[in-house]
């Protein structure tokens, strides 16, 4: 037996990975048996509840659950030990402000509370747990006991999102030591734009019922942290809107993966059509008034087939052995990102997929030298969205280096040219849906979820093609996300409503 084989078998024992999947009809299979690996099992009482969202305690392997009226929290064993309901109650999602705040003419019924983010704030043992009901607030949970520390709701600040879908909502926490921590919220606006902005910053003080809770890191009469989707964009994309896919933060920046439609002129076309680009965001921690905002657009492409939309992504190292084949170092970050083909969101193009790797560094040296260009008089500004794609860059006698933050010129920022990251793998018929990634003994292992409930592994080499490839696992549900868990080593996936474990 090769190294490798002996490498995947031991790998597929040991990896800490946390699924989460939703239920399709189409699938009706049953899970693979595996009498030797009994599974535990979690699952919801009511016939309407599904799950949303996953978060994990890293300190204490407790796993956090948001569902439809309810967040839960689970031992490592997938038992509850204890429940904190958030819905239903009496709302419309036309009353705003919310009827908490002032009397509302819209016709009120009972409405569920659909869980759209969960976070960890680990600085101040609490869980943000926000929902769908009353244009998006949140409430501040104690970590041991689900208590309710804080629900702010007074304030305009304090409704995140007016948008009912769970996946609508991204938020990445930056911490410091010595003051309050931020929050960076990305939110669809679901054509309302005067509400909500499609990106901010938020404060998140020490005491969860301070009145400064979620407000804008920083705000004048003319200055904000904060982008709203300007009312003209709409009149040429009525249905446009900003869809955020993934969140992280690395080095001085926060970054967020999109998915954006766009008008473009087809070859020898005289006319213009919808499509949709992929673009990743970014950026700095400590700008408060968003002149640091860049957009660079990413795809990948292989053998002449063009893979633009994206549907999942994951930050991980690059491990010795990838960084070796790719010229960088183990401890540079990478992005795995699944891709579906083509622009358009047809059903058929979706079904065929491509898993691709970013050198995150490679994006930042090509968002630098637009930036370099761009502060040199060269080009446009080229943000269509944001009603500045022919405005001219302006000159400016500076030094750009890899930490630079931006003026209140030549700002926010489009890069036009796209960023095309390395397929290692394709899939024509069963999508891929998730990927989650880890380094293990200097092997850069990614794990992706498909259409058709399979779990599999790839080993990228570092080059167009991959140096092994594995199904671990058939499920009875459509694998959605993916979560490690540690250090308990075991293998949780959610075929909603039900959570399920494989020690």
């Amino acid at each position: 037996m090769s190294r490798t084989t002996d490498m995947w078998r031991w790998t597929c024992l040991i990896s800490p990975l946390l699924l989460c999947a939703v239920t399709s009809p189409s699938v009706s299979r049953p899970p693979t048996s595996h009498p030797k690996r009994p599974f535990l099992t979690f699952t919801v009482d009511k016939a309407d509840e599904y799950l949303n969202h996953l978060v994990v305690d890293e300190r204490k392997g407790h796993i956090y659950v948001g569902a439809v009226n309810r967040i839960y929290k689970l031992s490592g064993n997938l038992k509850v030990l204890v429940t904190h309901e958030t819905g239903p109650d009496i709302d419309n999602p036309k009353c705003y402000p919310p009827r908490l705040v002032q009397p509302c003419n819209e016709l009120l019924t009972s409405t569920n509370n659909v869980n759209k983010m969960l976070l960890i704030d680990y600085k101040e043992n609490r869980l943000i747990a926000c929902g769908s009901l009353y244009q998006g607030i949140c409430k501040l949970l104690r970590l041991d006991d689900l208590f309710k520390l804080g629900e702010p709701f007074h304030n305009k600040e304090h409704y995140l999102s007016g948008v009912n879908e769970s996946g609508s909502v991204f938020g990445v926490i930056v911490s410091y030591n010595n003051m309050d921590d931020k929050l960076f919220i990305a939110t669809a606006v679901d054509g309302k734009p005067e509400y909500f902005p499609t990106i901010s910053s938020r404060k998140l003080p020490k005491n969860s019922e301070a009145d400064g809770m979620f407000a804008y890191v920083f705000h004048d009469e003319f200055v904000a942290s904060m982008i709203k989707i300007p009312s003209d964009t709409f009149t040429i994309i009525p249905d446009f809107d900003i869809y955020y896919i993934y969140g992280f933060s690395s080095g001085n920046f926060v970054y967020f993966l999109t998915l954006q439609p766009e008008m473009i002129s087809p070859p020898g076309s005289t006319t213009k059509e919808q499509v949709y680009t992929s673009k990743l965001v970014r950026l700095c921690k400590e700008d408060t008034a968003f002149n640091s905002y860049v957009e660079v657009p990413i795809g990948c492409e292989k053998n002449g087939v063009e893979y633009r939309l994206l549907q999942a992504a994951y930050l991980s190292k690059a491990g010795s052995i990838l960084a070796r084949s790719l010229g960088i170092r183990p401890e540079d970050n990478i992005l795995f990102a699944i891709f579906s083909k083509g622009q358009k969101r047809k059903m058929k193009s979706l079904d065929e997929s491509a898993l691709c790797i970013f050198v995150l560094k490679n994006i930042n040296d090509r968002i630098k030298e637009r930036l370099q260009s761009c502060y040199r008089g060269e080009g446009t500004l080229d943000l269509a969205w944001l009603k500045v794609k022919d405005i001219s860059c302006s000159s400016a006698l500076l030094t750009i280096d890899d930490n630079f933050c931006g003026l209140d010129m030549n700002a926010p920022l489009g890069v036009s040219e796209m960023v095309r990251g390395l397929p290692i793998f394709t899939e024509d018929r069963d999508s891929m849906t998730s990927v989650i990634a880890y380094v293990y003994k200097n092997h850069s292992l990614a794990f992706v979820g498909t259409k058709s409930s399979k779990l599999k592994k790839h080993l990228p080499k570092g080059s167009s093609h991959i140096a092994g490839s594995r199904v671990l696992q058939r499920f009875a549900s459509v694998i959605l996300a993916m979560v490690f868990v540690n250090p308990n080593n075991r293998v949780i996936f959610n075929g909603s409503p039900m959570l399920s474990m494989l020690p």
